[in-house]
């Protein structure tokens, strides 16, 4: 095998890469280090004839057409908007879909006269920069960035299956099951560690801000409050919804990631005892002496606990924070989540609770499957009527001072996001079209790159009829195929300035709501476009679970 694709790797080095897998087939975990020594090489062999025939070839234009649609600039045109989900601190969240793809969102607003008025411009920006950096199937990731003339827009992950908070005193009230908390806890984990890793401090673990998606996994929402942790040195700030908050926040002391285990345990907590630790659901009681029991009191455990969860609770829930599980491990303080993994009620089976050990590795993939899957017929989440209308922000006036942060702000697309629903959506299919017999279309040749005129057959240098298409000289009479190279052309003529102001796109997509639209402008006839435009048509069409 190695002799037919990768003949350049020396013996050497696919010996050493047959004995670390042959050490990781007799180990429980298996090594992410198997082809690290491989790896190099690949990298060394790919960065020099290879590359430089990928640079002549036809596929890096393909690479550069890609990265161009990619960054094509997004408005609120790019979406259609439907019901109402819920309320964020400075605007409404709604349910969009986007008119090319199909691909469903949620739509969080941050109207700009709100935000400024509460100075929450550096607040709102580091949302959004924070946001751009997760790439997790356990965070809520950013796939555009926009605004609007009355808004900042975040278009965000859709989790349709509601907040833990919800299932939890809507449809769970008394607490899960210990089998469900264990799968919630363990993706919580994973969301926490990724986070960490990035060096990023999350700070309002609760449950309204763990989301379910339409098969039943979760995610951690809501990075307002996160912040980014420079080399990993300490912070001071009171920070936090009340009953949540660690000791060291209440005190005003500095504090790192171990803010965020203390949440896990009210979370995990709240989930099995169907109440938080220190604060009662409804309990009319002052914002001190939720502080005071939170640094004095012991938190009392029920029958409802097994010995592993009352043991895994007590760790987190320690009132100093050197001795709280996540945070006693000698090795960099980001890497709390594997003392997290190593705790008896991840790794012990509870025939009683019906837990099993959990397979991590199977997890992070994304192939275990939930205790519970919303219905997917159900809105699991208030009736539009019963969202609270924002009011009108009075006495504030946006000038041209505030285009700067707006710029900042209005960034587009996210890569890998957009490539995901690219590929998800199956309208890299229509955008992977090669020209006749394989060769490259009239728009990417390098000798049209190079110029700013017209691309035509004539400036091709080659023939053309009266019945013959001028771009990609397929004969009209039986059918043209060129519509992405000519509007490939039609927008490289636009100056950036003009998109933005006619939000010009690829294609004409104010199509009548529900028809199927192809990314390049014409009726689509993949089943995908059909298929999304009819389940998703419309949000309020389902049932509303309370």
């Amino acid at each position: 095998m190695t002799q037919e694709w990768c003949n350049f790797l020396t013996e050497r080095v696919v010996n050493n890469c047959l004995a670390v897998a042959d050490y990781a087939t007799h180990t429980s975990e298996p090594s992410s280090d198997i082809f690290s020594e491989a790896y190099k090489e690949i990298r060394t062999f790919l960065a020099g004839d290879p590359f430089k025939q990928f640079i002549d070839s036809m596929y890096f234009y393909r690479y550069l057409q890609w990265k161009w649609l990619e960054k094509r600039p997004v408005d609120k045109h790019t979406f259609r908007l439907y019901r109402v989900l819920g309320k964020g601190g400075f605007g409404e969240v709604c349910a969009c879909q986007v008119r090319a793809s199909g691909k469903m969102y949620a739509l969080k607003k941050l109207e700009k006269k709100r935000v400024k008025k509460r100075h929450a411009e550096t607040l709102s920006l580091n949302e959004k920069q924070i946001l751009q950096k997760v790439n997790s199937p356990f965070v809520v990731s950013l796939a555009y960035a926009y605004e609007t003339k009355d808004a900042l827009c975040l278009v965000l992950t859709l989790m349709n299956g509601g907040d833990l908070k919800f299932h939890l005193y809507n449809l769970s009230p008394g607490g899960f099951d210990e089998k469900r908390v264990q799968f919630y806890a363990a993706e919580i984990t994973l969301g926490l560690q990724h986070l960490h890793r990035e060096k990023i401090l999350y700070r309002d673990l609760k449950p309204e801000n763990i989301l379910l998606d339409d098969f039943g996994h979760v995610r951690i929402s809501d990075l307002g409050l996160a912040v980014e942790l420079k080399d990993n040195e300490p912070i001071k700030g009171r920070v936090g919804t009340v009953g949540y908050m660690a000791p060291e926040i209440i005190k005003n002391e500095k504090y790192s990631y171990s803010v965020d285990w203390w949440g896990v345990g009210c979370l995990i907590y709240e989930m099995i005892e169907g109440k938080a630790p220190f604060r009662q659901r409804k309990e009319k009681v002052k914002r001190e002496e939720v502080e005071r029991r939170v640094r004095e009191d012991q938190e009392k455990y029920s029958e409802k606990f097994s010995e592993a969860a009352r043991t895994l609770c007590r760790g987190l829930l320690h009132k100093e924070p050197n001795f709280r599980l996540g945070c006693r491990r000698v090795g960099p303080p980001e890497d709390g989540a594997e003392e997290m993994k190593a705790h008896a009620f991840f790794t012990n089976a509870d025939p009683t609770t019906g837990r099993e050990p959990v397979p991590w590795k199977k997890m992070e993939a994304g192939k275990l499957l939930p205790p519970f899957c919303p219905d997917p017929r159900a809105v699991y989440a208030k009736d539009v009527l019963d969202i609270e209308q924002f009011s009108t922000v009075k006495g504030v006036r946006l000038d041209a001072s505030d285009s700067s942060f707006y710029d900042k702000f209005n960034t587009g697309s996210v890569s890998i996001p957009w490539q995901t629903e690219m590929i998800e959506t199956e309208c890299f299919q229509e955008l992977n079209q090669f020209y006749i017999n394989g060769q490259l279309a009239p728009d990417l040749r390098p000798e049209c790159a190079r110029s700013n005129s017209a691309f035509n057959s004539t400036s091709l240098g080659l023939p053309t009829a009266s019945n013959t298409c001028t771009y990609c000289l397929n004969r009209l009479d039986t059918g043209c195929v060129c519509q992405m190279c000519k509007s490939l052309h039609d927008l490289r003529d636009i100056s950036t300035s003009k998109q933005k102001q006619k939000s010009v796109t690829l294609s004409k997509l104010r199509s009548p709501h529900g028809e199927s639209t192809s990314f390049l402008g014409t009726t689509s006839s993949n089943a995908h476009s059909v298929k999304m435009n009819n389940s998703c048509s419309d949000l309020t069409d389902k049932k509303i679970v309370s």
